[in-house]
C-alpha cells in the first residue's frame, strides 16, 4: 500500500487475509478532531490507526477560535505550549471580537463575544490559531505516541461490522486496496462522512439555501484602516440587506493576512463576481487586496440522529455541522473526542460498563442540538429581527437605544453558553435534568457540569492534580470515607486518584466536601460524606 506513515515504524501493514485485529480503534479522518481522539486514546494506552487522505494539513485558515475549554484539552494532551507558540497572534495583542452596523468603519459598533469574561471558570486561556497550524501540532504529538499509527494518503472504500469488530477496506491514492480489522471505528471524516453513510446513521438537515463565500486574502493597508480596533481579531458586520446573515472578517495574523465569510448570490463563481469590491463595501473604504483562496459553502445545519451504530461512532463534522458563527465548530469536535476517548478506553480496558459507550451520543448529541438552536440559529434570527425593526436613517434615536441594548446583552450570551450533561444516566444530575448548551458559570461543583478550577493549599491548581481516570476531591473528609471510595474503585477495577485538602477558601466554593470528577473534567457526583454509597456511585458513573 502506498500510504505514508506518520513516523518511523508506524505504517499500516494489514492484509485482507490477516487474522485478529490491527488495532483497537480505527479513526477515519486525521483532521483536528481525529488527531485529538488519537492522542486521547494513545495516552490511555489504546492502540489506534488514523486514516487520512491528505498528506499535509490543508492551508485554509478556518476553525481559529480555540476556547478555554479546548485549551484544557490541549493541556491534557500535552500540546498547550506548542499551540501557543505557533499562534501568529500574540497574547498581548488580544483576540476579542467586534460587531459593527452597516460597515466595519461605522460609528455603530460594540465589543462582541469576549470569552475572557468566563476565564475564571476554566484552567486555561483561550487562543487563536489557524486550523492547519493546530493540526500540525496535533500530528506532531500523535507521532510521539507508540500506540498511535498514522496512515496518510488513504481513504475508506467500504465498512462492515459484526459483533466482534469492524472491517475496513482502505484505498490508497494509486487505487491499491487493503483490508483492516479493528474492534471499533470512529468517523471523523467531515460533513460528507463516508463512515456515517455506510454505517446507516441518519441525520436531520436544516438548509438555509444561502450560498456563502470564504475568501483568504492579503492586504498591506487594511490594518491601518482599522487601527482603532486594536486588540480585536474578528469582526461581524451587520447589513440590513442580508436579513440577519453575517459578513465576518477574521485575522489570520497581526500582519497582512485575513479571511472573510459572507453570503453571495446564487450561481456566484470565482470568475463572475467582484470580490474585492464586495470587501471594500463591507469595510467602508478602499484598500489593496490579493486573494490567496476563494471557496464556497452552503449555509446549513446538520446533525446526526445518533452518534453511534454498533461498533461505529462519529465525531466532529461527521456528527454535526453548522455555519461558523461564534467559533463553536472545532471546539464542539474536540469535546466529542475527549468525551468518546475515555469511554472507549474504559470499555476496552474492562472498567467501563455496558451503559458507558451509549452515554456518548446521549450526552453529546443534545448539546449540539442546543448549540445550533439556542445560540447559532438564535444569532441569525435575533439579528434579522433587529435589522427589520430598527434603522438609523428612519429613526436614529430608536436605533441608538436598541443598539445599546444589544451591546449590553453580549455578556449574558457568553455566560449562558455552558454545555453540560445534567440529563446523563452516568452522572447524578437533577431528576428533571437535560443535556444542553444552555447553563450558567459557577464555581459550585454540579453533577454533569464542567469542574471549575480552584487553587489547592500546596500551590497547585486542582487541574494539575487530576488523575487520568476518575478523581475524588476530598476536603476535610475522614480517612474511612476516602478508604471506602478507594476500595469500591478497586473492586470495580476503576482507576481512581484521590486529592485531599482542607475545605477552606477558595475550595469551599465547590459547596461540597466530596467531588467525583470524570476523566474529561466533568463532575460525576458531588456531596457530603454521608450522602451516597461509594459502590453505587462508582457503578453508575462507570456505566455499570
Amino acid at each position: 500500500m502506498s500510504a505514508t506513515a506518520g513516523h518511523a515504524g508506524s505504517g499500516v501493514s494489514a492484509h485482507a487475509d490477516q487474522v485478529g485485529f490491527a488495532a483497537d480503534v480505527a479513526i477515519i479522518g486525521g483532521g483536528p478532531v481525529g488527531m485529538g481522539l488519537a492522542i486521547e486514546l494513545g495516552q490511555r494506552g489504546v492502540s489506534c490507526i488514523v486514516i487520512e487522505r491528505h498528506l499535509q494539513p490543508q492551508p485554509i485558515p478556518k476553525g481559529q477560535n480555540l476556547t478555554q475549554r479546548t485549551m484544557e484539552h490541549f493541556h491534557s494532551w500535552g500540546i498547550e505550549e506548542a499551540v501557543r507558540q505557533a499562534s501568529p497572534i500574540p497574547v498581548e495583542f488580544g483576540i476579542g471580537g467586534l460587531t459593527a452596523y452597516g460597515t466595519l468603519l461605522s460609528e455603530h459598533h460594540y465589543d462582541w463575544y469576549q470569552r475572557a469574561q468566563v476565564r475564571p471558570y476554566y484552567f486555561c486561556d483561550n487562543q487563536r490559531l489557524p486550523q492547519y497550524a493546530t493540526e500540525a501540532a496535533l500530528r506532531e504529538r500523535a507521532a510521539q505516541l507508540p500506540q498511535v499509527k498514522q496512515c496518510f494518503g488513504a481513504t475508506v472504500g467500504a465498512l462492515a461490522q459484526d459483533e466482534q469488530g469492524v472491517t475496513l477496506s482502505l484505498v490508497a491514492a494509486d487505487g491499491a486496496r487493503t483490508t483492516l480489522r479493528v474492534r471499533y471505528a470512529v468517523g471523523c471524516d467531515g460533513a460528507r462522512s463516508i463512515v456515517r453513510e455506510q454505517s446507516g446513521i441518519t441525520q436531520t438537515r436544516d438548509d438555509h439555501e444561502t450560498r456563502m463565500v470564504l475568501l483568504v486574502f492579503r492586504s498591506r493597508t487594511l490594518n491601518a484602516l482599522i487601527a482603532r480596533y486594536r486588540g480585536k481579531s474578528f469582526f461581524n458586520v451587520m447589513d440590513p440587506a442580508l436579513d440577519g446573515y453575517w459578513q465576518f472578517f477574521g485575522r489570520v495574523d497581526t500582519g497582512e493576512t485575513w479571511f472573510f465569510h459572507a453570503p453571495v448570490p446564487a450561481g456566484t463563481t470565482r470568475d463572475n463576481f467582484d470580490f474585492h469590491a464586495y470587501l471594500e463595501r463591507v469595510v467602508g473604504a478602499s484598500f489593496d487586496c490579493e486573494f490567496q483562496h476563494i471557496g464556497f459553502w452552503d449555509l446549513r445545519f446538520e446533525v446526526a440522529n445518533d452518534y453511534r451504530a454498533g461498533r461505529v461512532f462519529i465525531a466532529g463534522d461527521a456528527a454535526h455541522s453548522h455555519p461558523p458563527y461564534g467559533g463553536y465548530g472545532i471546539n464542539l469536535g474536540f469535546e466529542d473526542a475527549r468525551n468518546l476517548g475515555w469511554k472507549l478506553a474504559a470499555s476496552l480496558q474492562g472498567w467501563g460498563g455496558p451503559g458507558l459507550l451509549a452515554s456518548y451520543s446521549a450526552e453529546r448529541q443534545p448539546v449540539f442540538v442546543s448549540t445550533a438552536r439556542d445560540f447559532i440559529r438564535n444569532f441569525i434570527e435575533s439579528d434579522r429581527a433587529f435589522l427589520r425593526a430598527h434603522d438609523p436613517r428612519r429613526d436614529p434615536a430608536d436605533f441608538q437605544s436598541a443598539w445599546a441594548q444589544r451591546a449590553s446583552g453580549v455578556s449574558a450570551e457568553i455566560h449562558g453558553f455552558e454545555p453540560h450533561y445534567e440529563g446523563s444516566r452516568i452522572v447524578f444530575g437533577p431528576a428533571d435534568g437535560a443535556c444542553s448548551a444552555i447553563g450558567t458559570h459557577t464555581f459550585t461543583a454540579r453533577p454533569g457540569h464542567h469542574l471549575a478550577p480552584r487553587p489547592l493549599s500546596d500551590g497547585r491548581n486542582v487541574f494539575e492534580a487530576l488523575g487520568a481516570g476518575f478523581t475524588l476531591l476530598a476536603f476535610d473528609v475522614a480517612d474511612e470515607t476516602v478508604a471506602a471510595f478507594v476500595e469500591a474503585a478497586r473492586a470495580e477495577g476503576l482507576p481512581l486518584a484521590v486529592v485531599r485538602d482542607s475545605f477552606d477558601s477558595p475550595r469551599e466554593a465547590y459547596a461540597a466536601r466530596l467531588v467525583l470528577v470524570r476523566p474529561d473534567a466533568f463532575v460525576a457526583w458531588a456531596g457530603e460524606p454521608d450522602g451516597l454509597d461509594p459502590v453505587r456511585c462508582l457503578a453508575r458513573v462507570s456505566g455499570s
